[in-house]
C-alpha cells in the first residue's frame, strides 16, 4: 500500500491531507492519473503538471521524475506549485542569489534537501528555519559574510552551504548548526540557491511560499532568546536594526 500525502492547496482538491493507495509498482505518473480518478468533482481543480512530487521525503526529480516507481509502503508528498510569495532574488559578488521563503512541509529535512543538490548540482543549495531569520537584510548580510570568506579561502567548512548554515546558526560546530537551524519536517523554511546568471527560476517556482510578512514575524523574539541578547546589548548598538547587527557581527567573526 502507498500513502500519498497532500500539502499545501492539494488538500482542497482532495478534501483531505491523506489517503492510501493499494496499488504498489506503479510509476509517479501512473499515481497521479489513478488520485486524480479518486478527487471529489465538486473540489478544487487539480493540476498534475504542476506539482512538486516527493518520495519518501526526495525530490522525485533527483530519481527517474515521473517514471519513477512507487514500492509498497513508500510515502508520496505531493505538493503544489503556488507562483508569488516572498524571494529575494539579488546579486552578491557577481552571484547570482535567489532566497525563498517556504511553507511548512512534511516533505523536507536532510534527505529531501539532498534531493535538491542532486537534481541541481550547479547551484549551491541551503535551507534555514525560519526561525533563525531576523529579516531579508540579515539574509543578504549573511549571504555576504559567507560568500567572501569563499573568495578569501577561509570558510568554516570546505562548503558553501554549510558556512551559510554555521553563520545563521552562530557556531563553529556543523553537528550542533545542523540541529538548531537546519530545516525539518513541518517547519517554515528559507531557501537559498547561489548560482550564476543561469540559476533556473524552476528552483523558485516549485514550493508553497509564503507571503511578504514571513520576516516580520515570530523570529525575534526566538532570536534573542536563543542567543541570550539582551535589551543592554541591543541598546549598546547605535543602529536602525540591532538585533541583525549584532547577528550578522557575531557570525563574521566566527573561526
Amino acid at each position: 500500500m502507498i500513502t500519498v500525502k497532500f500539502l499545501g492547496s492539494a488538500k482542497k482538491s482532495f478534501q483531505t491531507d491523506q489517503m492510501q493507495i493499494r496499488q504498489t509498482g506503479i510509476s509517479i505518473e501512473e499515481l497521479l492519473s489513478e488520485i486524480t480518478k479518486q478527487k471529489p468533482s465538486d473540489s478544487y481543480e487539480f493540476d498534475t503538471a504542476n506539482v512538486l512530487i516527493a518520495v519518501n521525503g526526495i525530490d522525485s526529480s533527483a530519481m527517474q521524475g515521473r517514471a519513477t516507481i512507487i514500492k509498497d509502503a513508500d510515502v508520496v508528498s505531493i505538493i503544489p506549485v503556488i507562483h508569488g510569495g516572498s524571494r529575494m532574488p539579488s546579486k552578491i559578488h557577481d552571484r547570482k542569489i535567489h532566497v525563498m521563503a517556504v511553507k511548512e512541509s512534511t516533505a523536507t529535512g536532510a534527505e529531501f534537501l539532498e534531493g535538491l543538490r542532486r537534481a541541481h548540482p550547479e547551484i549551491a543549495i541551503q535551507a534555514i528555519s525560519k526561525n533563525f531569520v531576523a529579516s531579508q537584510a540579515h539574509v543578504e548580510k549573511i549571504l555576504n559574510v559567507s560568500l567572501e570568506a569563499e573568495k578569501n579561502g577561509v570558510l568554516l567548512s570546505k562548503k558553501l552551504e554549510m558556512d551559510i548554515l554555521m553563520r545563521f546558526a552562530l557556531t563553529g560546530q556543523i553537528a550542533e548548526a545542523i540541529k538548531n537551524a537546519g530545516i525539518r519536517p513541518g517547519g517554515d523554511f528559507v531557501l537559498i540557491a547561489i548560482g550564476n546568471e543561469n540559476v533556473p527560476d524552476l528552483l523558485c517556482n516549485r514550493f508553497d511560499l509564503l507571503s511578504d510578512d514571513l520576516f516580520l514575524k515570530g523570529s525575534s523574539s526566538f532570536l534573542k532568546k536563543h542567543f541570550k541578547i539582551t535589551k543592554r546589548h541591543l541598546d549598546a548598538v547605535r543602529s536602525d536594526a540591532p538585533l541583525e547587527d549584532i547577528l550578522v557581527e557575531r557570525a563574521a567573526i566566527l573561526f
